[in-house]
């Protein structure tokens, strides 16, 4: 596996645990990605909103302040997640940030460390399994 899409170790998700009750933003241009994000994170207790590109997600953002976790693809059309997560860290610091990219024609780390560099606060890389995304999800929420 390459370096970039290595995850570190995180302990187990306690599936008992209460789910924070703020819905998760997903961004995701491609609806069949976007869907099976969502029934992940519904199945495991968590609430979901849906956005199709960076300035759908955005507006709903603004409409629906109690999100505390955003999850963007990186390459999308109208406002790519690059720009968004910009746009967020300006007008909500205290989002958690969670980017991801199959890399498009490019490899996956220059659109995942340049999302780092902008602030997102974990990186997956796609395609990615329930485990992984749960773990980074149930990690911001600490």
């Amino acid at each position: 596996m390459p370096e970039y899409c290595k995850k570190p170790l995180l302990k187990p998700i306690e599936r008992d645990s209460m789910k924070n009750n703020a819905p998760i933003l997903v961004i995701e241009d491609e609806e069949d990605i976007r869907q099976m994000i969502c029934d992940i994170l519904q199945e495991d207790g968590y609430s979901t909103l849906q956005a199709a590109d960076g300035n759908e997600g955005l507006q709903l953002l603004r409409k629906t302040p109690e999100s505390r976790i955003v999850i963007t693809d990186l390459l999308m059309p109208e406002k790519e997640g690059i720009a968004t997560i910009g746009e967020l860290r300006k007008d909500f610091p205290w989002m958690k940030i969670v980017a991801i990219s199959g890399g498009g024609i490019s490899f996956p780390e220059n659109y995942l460390n340049r999302a780092k560099a902008m602030g997102a606060d974990a990186t997956l890389c796609k395609p990615f399994g329930s485990s992984e995304l749960l773990s980074i999800i149930e990690e911001l929420n600490q």
